[in-house]
């Protein structure tokens, strides 16, 4: 029985190559696409349990793909960004990315980091009440769905889930290395912003849709919590 299908978009064929063997032994099946339309046609095309994005690719540029591709999919996305490359990886972020890692990539890292992706997208099952709300927003666990208004809020899994667990505290705050370990799947660094930006950007759909901006709180310094006076 095979293991979770993952779509790799990256045009280093020789890199590709080495991490589609590793990651066969460690369980997965993965299909490498070296160009960026190619790889936009597999990924929408479906099937696949997540998505390894590299920023830089011929014909259509990784930051493309990826908006293209948020369009239609909320399949889990890690891009492969150069190190030290910060302004690619908060454009992902903001983009819809779940999360990124650093090339040359250590494959056990990558690894880790794909594993910790794919439990948040499978935590559906596994959490109850089949709802839960705070002020205006109804967060619906088992359909994965967030609704304001009556209208659905589109999130990605990342998004989905730090709202989640930020319901689920009540009116404590949480802390971004909490968020960080519990969603991301690793300790929050000093200088990483992903959490930030992930929390901006599902600030800004909820304001969209009508809800008060101050209803998701920052705690600067500290965390984030839901106001619900």
């Amino acid at each position: 029985m095979s293991g979770p299908r993952i779509l790799m978009i990256d045009d280093d064929a020789e890199l590709g190559a080495m991490l589609t063997e590793y990651l066969a032994g460690e369980g997965f099946d993965t299909t490498l696409v070296t160009t960026g339309d190619a790889g936009l046609t597999a990924a929408l095309g479906g099937g696949y349990a997540a998505v390894l994005l590299d920023i830089m690719l011929p014909r259509i540029g990784g930051l493309d793909v990826l908006r293209r591709l948020r369009a239609a999919s909320r399949v889990p996305v890690i891009m492969l960004t150069a190190r030290g490359d910060d302004v690619d990886r908060v454009v992902g972020l903001e983009l819809g990315a779940d999360d990124y890692v650093p090339k040359p990539c250590y494959p056990r890292e990558l690894v880790a980091r794909l594993r910790a992706v794919l439990r948040r997208s499978e935590a559906a099952a596994l959490v109850a009440p089949a709802s839960i709300e705070a002020g205006p927003i109804r967060l619906e666990t088992e359909a994965r769905r967030v609704i304001v208004a009556g209208e659905i809020v589109d999130l990605t899994a990342t998004e989905f889930n730090l709202l989640e667990r930020l319901i689920r505290a009540g009116n404590r705050v949480v802390a971004k290395d909490e968020l960080s370990r519990e969603v991301l799947g690793r300790p929050h660094e000093t200088y990483d912003r992903s959490i930030d930006v992930h929390m901006s950007h599902l600030r800004r759909k909820l304001v969209e849709r009508g809800v008060d901006e101050t209803v998701l709180e920052t705690v600067r310094g500290v965390g984030y919590r839901v106001n619900r006076a």
